[in-house]
């Protein structure tokens, strides 16, 4: 397994929709594994193919905390939603270290194939359900900062990238 290079914003790949995988081979399993390798080193609960420069519907999930429970989806679809909505304080390894409180579903099912190529249906409530919304939304090129407002999504952009140039003159201080 190797860990992949996280895209940040503002690279284009992220915006793109990315395309159904056609076969679960041996490259697609050991991508997913990449993938998950990659999200667990950044501390993250999701990562989507889009988000390691790869525009194939590839998701890895896990919100299992203390007790990893990994759920590797190829081609997943959202095809069921609740009425319910539920307000979460969102974050994004390709929009690091800014949070924002997003409005999802409270209740998804999700249809897949798993890593074997097999077909799988999975309803999900909570954090899960959170994650699943939100790496499905990368695979169509759409980031949790699009459901903020217009003022909102401007200043937190402004204020990553205030903080980009601050760890960037950070590290050529340190270098002199």
């Amino acid at each position: 397994m190797s860990k992949l290079q996280v895209l940040e914003v503002p690279h284009p790949v992220l915006r793109q929709k990315a395309e159904p995988v056609q076969a679960v081979t041996p490259a697609v399993k050991q991508l997913l594994a990449d993938m998950l390798e990659t999200m667990y080193a950044t501390h993250g609960v999701g990562l989507a193919g889009n988000q390691v420069g790869e525009l194939r519907r590839m998701v890895v999930v896990d919100c299992g905390g203390e007790q990893p429970d990994p759920i590797k989806l190829v081609n997943p679809e959202i095809i069921d939603r609740s009425d319910e909505m539920i307000c979460h304080n969102e974050g994004c390894l390709s929009v690091p270290r800014e949070y924002a409180d997003v409005e999802r579903h409270a209740r998804v099912t999700v249809r897949y194939l798993d890593e074997n190529g097999h077909p799988q249906t999975r309803t999900a409530e909570g954090l899960l359900a959170v994650a699943f919304q939100h790496e499905i939304d990368h695979l169509d090129g759409k980031l949790f900062i699009d459901y903020l407002s217009p003022l909102k999504r401007k200043l937190l952009l402004k204020h990553l990238e205030k903080r980009r140039k601050k760890e960037a003159r950070l590290a050529e201080e340190a270098e002199v």
